[in-house]
């Protein structure tokens, strides 16, 4: 066998350009090819299948002696095997852009973030969003080579299309996949942090609400004089009020989550919240239990009437809004718009503090030292808000003067 290992470290680094590239041979038929220009680089020569071939080992200084040498012993060991080290490496090339795509590590971040903490709807969303209007822009490029005008061309054309809050949410998308892709060295950044000021600002709209406790009595006898769609719906709006939960969350509720016997309802909010507890007004429990003579043996306490034993699905999201356009409250009232009515009117008409308001709201709560609170925060304060909350609401559905604030504080202790 040849002589290997010819070079030493200050040979190599004492190396001089001349004007015309040479060869220093290290032996095993590796050598380091100094260019005219000062570059220099390892190679590796060797024959394969009758054919002479050449491996690049690296570049010098970032490739060091002995960190070639490595190189060149783990070529020669493929070859030993029967495998051409070039037709190796450029198959691991191969691989490794397949698993660094942005559509691979946005897959890949979509099966690990979406598994438990987001709804089946909203992950469905999330997705949808990405094969529309990322992958086929910049899908199969490498998630580290991808720049910052790659992203804001693809966000253009979700704009251009005339719908802005839809390029801000794939922005949102595409800056959480670039951070997932981080502690991996498949990204260094997040490039969509650089396009939070580069999209057209869409214009705010709120859900229509009824917050004017003159409307809400209306409003809720209207409710319960509806007759469409059954039962099923009937009790659904007359719920939402009472829950002012998200009509997502209220829609997919589940019999498995409630405890009637304890007037609670454990779930988990829609929007990435922690678990929480629900407290039950008595008022709801009747509801519950009157529905589930109808619903009880199935899985979801609201199921489409296209729903089977095969496969189980709750009401559309389009039923409850579908229900206040026939009851002409189109423009006045959104299933949503019940969250907002419960928010305004605990705190200005009831005096419940914010913090309890907003911890029933699942909106994220956090303590003094920005902590999250747990599903049990404010348990029996909500308990006696939720009764009052009911209580309140028949009064203006009976057309009667509600409790005077004072009373609802002395209920509160």
């Amino acid at each position: 066998m040849p002589a290997t290992n010819k070079l030493t470290d200050t040979k190599v680094s004492k190396t001089a350009p001349k004007p015309h590239q040479y060869r220093l041979s290290d032996g095993g038929g590796m050598y380091l090819q100094v260019m005219p220009d000062g570059a220099r680089y390892w190679r590796l020569a060797y024959r394969y299948a009758g054919k002479q071939k050449t491996l690049a080992l690296g570049v010098y200084p970032e490739t060091g002696l002995a960190a070639a040498r490595d190189k060149r012993e783990s070529a020669r060991a493929l070859l030993a095997q029967g495998i051409d080290p070039g037709e190796a490496r450029k198959a691991a090339n191969r691989r490794r852009v397949d698993t660094n795509t942005f559509e691979a590590v946005a897959r890949e971040w979509w099966q690990r973030k979406h598994c438990g903490e987001v709804t089946a709807g909203q992950a469905k969303r999330n997705l949808r969003r990405l094969e529309l209007h990322l992958f086929p822009a910049i899908g199969a490029q490498p998630i580290g080579e991808i720049t910052a005008a790659d992203l804001l061309a693809a966000l253009h054309r979700v704009e251009n299309s005339g719908t802005l809050e839809t390029a801000h949410r794939v922005r949102t998308l595409a800056g959480q996949i670039f951070r997932y892709a981080i502690p991996s060295g498949r990204a260094s950044r997040d490039i969509a942090a650089d396009l939070r000021d580069a999209l057209q600002t869409p214009k705010t709209t709120h859900h229509a609400a009824i917050t004017d406790p003159a409307s809400i009595g209306p409003l809720l006898r209207a409710i319960d004089a509806y007759e469409g769609r059954g039962i099923v719906v009937s009790a659904a709006l007359r719920l939402a009020p009472l829950l002012f939960v998200r009509p997502g969350e209220l829609r997919q509720a589940e019999w498995a989550d409630f405890r009637l016997e304890d007037a609670e309802w454990d779930y988990k909010p829609s929007k990435g919240g922690l678990p929480m507890i629900a407290p039950l007004s008595r008022q709801a429990v009747a509801i519950l239990r009157e529905l589930h003579t109808y619903t009880g043996t199935g899985r979801y306490l609201f199921p489409s009437a296209r729903a089977s034993a095969k496969n189980p699905r709750p009401i559309s999201d389009m039923t409850l809004n579908t229900a206040l356009d026939r009851m002409g409250y189109r423009d006045e009232m959104r299933a949503h718009g019940f969250r907002a009515m419960a928010r305004t009117v605990l705190a200005e008409r009831l005096e419940f503090s914010p913090e309890i308001i907003e911890m029933q709201l699942a909106h994220a709560v956090k303590d003094s030292n920005g902590r999250a609170y747990n599903r049990t925060t404010y348990l029996e304060q909500r308990r006696r808000m939720m009764q009052a909350w009911a209580d309140y609401l028949d009064a203006l559905k009976e057309n009667r003067k509600p409790e005077p604030a004072t009373n609802v504080r002395a209920l509160r202790r």
